[in-house]
């Protein structure tokens, strides 16, 4: 395989997002090897076609924005402060269900008189009418200020941080931050807190690829088709359960009659129906194995529903992957690379 048929794909290195994408590889038969964690490279041997590049969450962006590589998985706070002019990047799933946080303002607990964003708005004027700017502390200067602007927001100063943010305030170099936050218990613990109405972004993992790059080579773009499908339909097996249970019966079609019509709620009886099977049973002749597919929230009305119909020995299980009849995120996709 030439080099420019390898699909390149930059993972996040440490991190809880390291840990959430291993993970979510791994169930999608995807696992990644990477001999040990000092080395920048590493394979999935399920697809040999892929060489994965392991790089800071906060410099994969700009690697997929460079074409260092096709494919990243980075935040999506990171993404919506680093693509406000490249058009070569796409977003291609912005929700991964991992790594979520969300970017905030957040002051001084003994500012009791700031709470929300219009308690800051008047801050703002106050500090004008003093002759100075409040200071905000950010690593997202794009997001931040286009934001406050948005708020009618204008009398402030941004301030470039290294390091740990949530100390800026108490140290004097700012007056408050913007930040990334999971929990809130790092604001809490530097005394600082959230303000009402102050969530400037939501933002959990996501999944970005180079336009560009990918329009320009087939094999790249079959490639991604797979990679894409086998998350999707791992994500999507998450929601659905199978349920097999003996019913006794006198036929397929009178097991098929009891189950879809005495159905109260919608989609306790499959997805689609039931699938009907004669059990061989030395004991009993009129056994019939029922198996249904029902969404996790459906589970015990489900079994309910076949207890009602006369079911016994009820076992239930997960399915690994459930595809569907093409894969909306890659025709989705396939739509924003056109």
């Amino acid at each position: 395989m030439t080099k420019d048929q390898t699909l390149r794909i930059a993972l996040p290195s440490k991190g809880a997002l390291a840990k959430g994408t291993m993970n979510l590889l791994s169930a999608c038969g995807l696992g990644v090897s990477r001999p040990n964690e000092r080395q920048y490279f590493g394979s999935i041997p399920a697809l040999p076609q892929v060489k994965v590049l392991f790089q800071r969450a906060a410099d994969i962006f700009t690697k997929v924005e460079e074409g260092s590589v096709d494919l990243g998985i980075t935040g999506y706070d990171v993404v919506c402060e680093e693509g406000q002019s490249h058009d070569d990047v796409i977003v291609i799933w912005d929700k991964l269900g991992y790594g979520k946080c969300k970017l905030v303002l957040a002051v001084p607990e003994s500012w009791v008189d700031v709470s929300s964003i219009e308690d800051l708005a008047e801050l703002t004027l106050l500090f004008r009418d003093k002759g100075k700017n409040l200071r905000i502390a950010t690593k997202y200067h794009h997001l931040t200020q286009k934001w406050l602007y948005e708020k009618l927001i204008v009398h402030f100063s941004l301030v470039a941080v290294q390091g740990a943010m949530e100390a800026a305030p108490s140290m004097g170099y700012a007056d408050m931050i913007a930040d990334i936050t999971s929990t809130g218990t790092t604001l809490r613990e530097n005394r600082l807190k959230q303000i009402e109405g102050g969530t400037l972004i939501e933002s959990q993992a996501c999944l970005i690829g180079n336009k560009r790059l990918l329009q320009e080579n087939k094999i790249k773009l079959e490639t991604t088709q797979v990679f894409l499908e086998l998350l999707e339909a791992q994500m999507e097996s998450k929601k659905y359960v199978s349920i097999t249970a003996n019913v006794d019966g006198k036929s397929l079609d009178e097991i098929g009659d009891r189950l879809m019509y005495k159905s109260q709620l919608t989609g306790i009886a499959g997805l689609q129906g039931p699938t009907i099977a004669k059990v061989y049973s030395r004991e009993k002749n009129s056994l019939y194995a029922v198996t249904i597919v029902v969404k996790q929230s459906m589970l015990l009305p489900a079994i309910n529903h076949l207890r009602n119909v006369g079911g016994t020995d009820m076992t239930v299980s997960s399915p690994s992957y459930v595809f569907g009849s093409q894969s909306q995120i890659y025709e989705s996709f396939l739509s924003k690379l056109k």
